[in-house]
């Protein structure tokens, strides 16, 4: 049987790899309130934090990162599914799909262990479900049809929230309510005074509760939906070569890149004020448009980021200003996972024991901090004695197997 390596340095395309590192410090953002907080926090619709900066930094959180990385995160994910499963049919067509299953039960892996042991926010798991889907049900799909499930998936969000309009009644919303306060007090008991172990036991409680709970798995299936849809994007992406012939794009890209920021500005202002001014739980008619502009916006904004940063790839001087992000990049597993782990030091009570003690405005300064002062050092002093990442070499011998990890980049060892 032959096996294929993971893709060397020489093969990559800087401009995913830049892609990749603006979406770890996007994702580092709008986790932060995750790691020093409770995800049930304000569900009877008061304020957390009454400050007026931490207000107008919650905010602009909101507004310009709140699902925007994670699903950049998912269009790379398409994008790079795309190029690896080519790479894989070509050498090795008769064990590709096994290969690339075997790479992502192993994402999935990580991602169930990071969720139980350390934080319940994993969206490595997300992936590789969505993945696996790809894998099995969705790749021969046309470009055609992939373009029919994108538009499904767009209008998914209103169908839902009419579901939910009709379906869900003031004597469930107060339930609901009265089991996030719940769940609220039990995480302040595990993560703001407990043990290691204590917060094990909150995670996997609060797992279950997000698979199990039949009003939670609704916003979890709205929730892959959303992701699934820019994963397809990034399959189409993928297979007409956006990103490779982002040079001959241009005009395209500068068209789409404006109109994509006026759409994304106007409905992310839109949700923002409405969701501020209708903050009593449970939804209304008013609240479905603000659902619907946030979708709107989580795409769109992400589509400005992607096209800006494709822009400015292009040119010589612009790789030279995006080197950090793009040596952040190239160990996206490495550094995600390492988010975790310094937050959980930093805000659990057996490490420094900062739960609940920074609200949003210093949230976000501690976000630019530990991706500008630690992260991208780290990853610029590693690469400079490591092809790969110590998570990333780890998944490829998940996946490949020690001897074909080992294998010079490039190369198809014999088995």
């Amino acid at each position: 049987m032959t096996q294929s390596t993971s893709l060397p340095t020489a093969e990559r395309l800087p401009t995913l790899d830049i892609l990749r590192g603006f979406a770890l410090m996007g994702i580092l953002i709008m986790n932060m309130p995750g790691f020093s907080s409770s995800f049930f926090a304000e569900a009877d619709g008061s304020y957390l934090w009454a400050h007026p900066v931490d207000r107008a930094a919650e905010q602009v959180r909101e507004a310009l990162f709140s699902g925007k990385f994670n699903s950049m995160f998912s269009l790379l994910f398409g994008v790079g599914f795309t190029i690896q499963y080519a790479r894989m049919h070509e050498r090795d067509p008769a064990h590709a799909t096994a290969l690339y299953l075997r790479r992502l039960l192993a994402l999935l892996a990580f991602g169930v262990i990071h969720a139980l042991l350390f934080w319940p926010g994993d969206v490595l798991h997300n992936y590789a479900l969505l993945g696996i889907v790809l894998v099995l049900g969705l790749r021969h799909v046309s470009d055609r049809g992939l373009v029919a499930l994108i538009g499904a998936c767009l209008v998914y969000p209103a169908v839902s929230g009419l579901a939910r309009l009709a379906v869900i009644t003031p004597a469930i919303t107060a339930e609901r309510v009265r089991i996030a306060q719940a769940f609220e007090a039990s995480n302040h008991a595990a993560f703001g005074a407990g043990n290691y172990l204590d917060m094990v036991r909150e995670n996997t409680r609060m797992m279950v509760h997000f698979y199990t709970d039949w009003l939670n798995l609704w916003g979890t299936a709205g929730w892959y939906v959303m992701l699934g849809m820019t994963m397809l994007v990034g399959v189409l992406a993928g297979r007409r070569r956006w990103v490779q012939r982002a040079g001959e794009l241009m005009p395209q890209i500068r068209r789409l890149m404006w109109w994509a920021l006026a759409i994304g500005l106007a409905c992310g202002a839109a949700f923002a004020l409405i969701f501020e001014l209708n903050r009593a739980p449970g939804p209304s008619p008013i609240k479905l448009l603000g659902s619907i502009c946030y979708s709107l916006s989580r795409v769109a904004m992400m589509c400005f980021y992607v096209l800006l940063i494709v822009r400015a790839a292009e040119s010589a001087r612009g790789r030279r200003w995006l080197a950090p992000w793009q040596a952040a990049g190239r160990l996206p597993l490495t550094n995600y996972l390492m988010q975790t782990a310094i937050c959980l030091v930093l805000f659990q009570h057996w490490g420094f024991g900062l739960w609940m003690k920074v609200g949003p405005a210093w949230g976000l300064v501690l976000s630019l901090a530990i991706f500008f002062v630690i992260q991208v050092p780290w990853s610029l002093w590693w690469l400079q004695r490591h092809e790969r990442g110590p998570l990333e070499a780890l998944w490829a011998w998940l996946t490949y197997g020690g001897a074909a990890a080992r294998a010079a980049p490039g190369t198809v060892r014999q088995a």
